[in-house]
């Protein structure tokens, strides 16, 4: 029997409680992340986007509940709004990606380097290989550190609001390549706090500390799912006809990174 990726067991949280600073964070979630597919979180700031991610990636352990099936390749991409201190070049910094697998990291196969490269050229910063990452414009640092989660070659992709505040061309590119690593097989998992990124998703999950709804985005992104994650910050004319281009969400998504 051959399998496909669609026949793969999904990555799934049961029952997941994750409590921070004496408070729940994420409460009951029960949730799959199929293989080869796109997933936006969505939800106002303090609703768990962030603190998911973690626990996706390992890094935070649930208070309680369990998680099946989760890739021993696991690649987690943070937001930067800081410019970085470290006096690294764009290609050194991808490079980076390679060396959890390797004893000796400076040593690097020619298949590490082909990847890197690989990952340069899909961001469009080969040509900025050389230049300090310090030197970069936002949109380029966040292409040059998604770069080096493509180089890591993981089969989970885990990005944190990757094209909040950034320039049009870097957000197409970064678009555009979350596309190719589901054609690819990979299982991206992203939170946003725009609703016309998430439609592009092939699952939607809001949150609001509990899930909220989970599904296709036509089914999800509605007004009466979203009134009860963000309430007051819901606006607009809530036509049921054609709601696509008429909600606005009220939501100062640039603070409270760490807690949403």
């Amino acid at each position: 029997m051959i399998l496909t990726m669609n026949d793969l067991p999904p990555l799934s949280l049961h029952e997941v409680f994750v409590e921070r600073r004496h408070k729940w964070a994420l409460e009951n979630l029960c949730i799959d992340f199929p293989t080869a597919s796109i997933t936006a979180l969505v939800g106002p700031n303090g609703s768990g986007k962030t603190t998911l991610l973690e626990v996706l990636a390992g890094l935070r352990k649930p208070t309680k509940g369990t998680i099946s099936n989760r890739p021993e390749s696991v690649s987690l991409v943070t937001q930067h709004h800081e410019n970085p201190w470290m006096p690294l070049t764009v290609a050194e910094v991808v490079r980076m990606g390679r060396y959890q697998r390797k004893l000796f990291p400076n040593r690097l196969s020619p298949a590490d380097h082909a990847l890197v490269a690989q990952a340069l050229e899909k961001l469009d910063i080969s040509a900025l290989a050389g230049h300090p990452i310090s030197e970069l414009s936002g949109g380029q640092r966040q292409r040059a550190f998604i770069a080096q989660a493509l180089a890591r070659d993981a089969s989970l992709l885990l990005l944190d609001e990757p094209i909040t505040g950034l320039d049009f061309t870097s957000q197409e590119i970064i678009m555009s390549v979350i596309e190719q690593t589901r054609q690819a097989g990979g299982t991206v998992v992203l939170s946003t706090h725009h609703l016309d990124e998430a439609r592009h998703a092939d699952q939607v999950a809001v949150l609001a500390t509990a899930l909220v709804a989970a599904g296709p985005p036509d089914a999800v992104l509605c007004p009466d799912v979203l009134r009860q994650a963000y309430g007051a910050r819901l606006l607009g004319d809530h036509s049921e006809h054609d709601h696509r281009h008429e909600l606005l969400l009220i939501d100062d998504h640039g603070h409270g990174h760490h807690e949403s």
